[in-house]
């Protein structure tokens, strides 16, 4: 699918004719669609900073990173792009962020008034926006892109406006979201956005992490930055797993044994598993009379 650049030209200077109207016309799509064409006839106003609150879904895993670096950018330069806001739903006088969080918490850091476009959305509305913005920016990682996908999906968006939000087509989104179901939310966090990791190593450390402990990748998640940590989790799945032998009592196969170097695991019924535990103390006690 062609990426659909809805922000296209957003701040250049109106011409001629105006701009011809977008194709997408109905539900949140259309919606967002239809006020980003309008922004072209708008003004700029500006926004103390300490009116502007955040809103919608959190699209960086290190919201924090560069902040100060771009606070001061914009005390040499200005603020060259402005930010997009919406009056706030629930206090009279105050904003919410549509998108542009980042020049809004550089902004709020310098105490700064914030340069932006003032729209009226939806919840809904705010949301395909955000992704819209997201999807034309390159900074943004795969796995963050991939999370913020699955959060629209949790709030009950359909694939084909994800699709449409994030500028990708449905095989895209299947991969993204493939990733995000088969890596625990806390490996993912302990990692990070990985920016060097792109779509095919996301997907082939999902893939070689099925099945392991979520407390292992975790543990294996060291590095002085976040791709550094991908590489360390990406490295220590390489090892193949030992085979699975079956586990017997007299003639009866009651479950499963795998042999490693460092440690044997077993695989039996959750019943089973449960006596085992609570009987682990004399069954330690037997196994070290034996070898006395």
């Amino acid at each position: 699918m062609a990426r659909k650049d809805v922000l296209r030209g957003l701040m250049a200077p109106a011409t001629g004719n105006p701009p011809a109207p977008p194709r997408s016309t109905r539900g949140a799509i259309g919606a967002v669609n239809q006020s980003i064409a309008e922004l072209r006839t708008r003004s700029l106003i500006e926004v103390p900073c300490d009116m502007i609150d955040d809103a919608g879904l959190p699209e960086r895993m290190e919201a924090e990173a560069g902040i100060e670096a771009l606070a001061e950018s914009i005390r040499t330069y200005g603020q060259q792009v402005p930010v997009m806001l919406r009056h706030s739903p629930n206090t009279e006088g105050r904003y919410e962020v549509v998108y542009g969080r980042r020049r809004v918490a550089a902004l709020k850091h310098l105490g700064q008034p914030v340069r932006a476009l003032v729209r009226e959305l939806t919840d809904r509305e705010l949301i395909v926006a955000q992704g819209q913005e997201n999807s034309a920016r390159r900074d943004l990682s795969f796995i963050e892109k991939a999370r913020f996908a699955k959060a629209m999906a949790g709030m009950g968006f359909e694939r084909p406006v994800i699709c449409d939000a994030l500028s990708i087509d449905k095989t895209v989104l299947s991969r993204m979201l493939s990733v995000i179901d088969a890596l625990p939310e806390e490996v993912v966090e302990a990692i990070g956005p990985a920016p060097g990791a792109g779509r095919d190593r996301w997907l082939a450390l999902a893939e070689r992490a099925r099945g392991r402990p979520a407390r292992d990748l975790v543990a294996a998640a060291l590095g002085p930055d976040s791709d550094a940590r991908f590489a360390a989790v990406f490295a220590a799945l390489a090892t193949p797993r030992a085979q699975a032998e079956p586990l017997r009592a007299g003639d009866a196969q009651i479950g499963r044994i795998r042999r490693g170097k460092t440690r044997t695991a077993l695989e039996v019924a959750p019943d089973f598993g449960d006596w085992l535990a609570a009987n682990i103390d004399r069954l330690h006690r037997d196994w070290k009379s034996g070898r006395d």
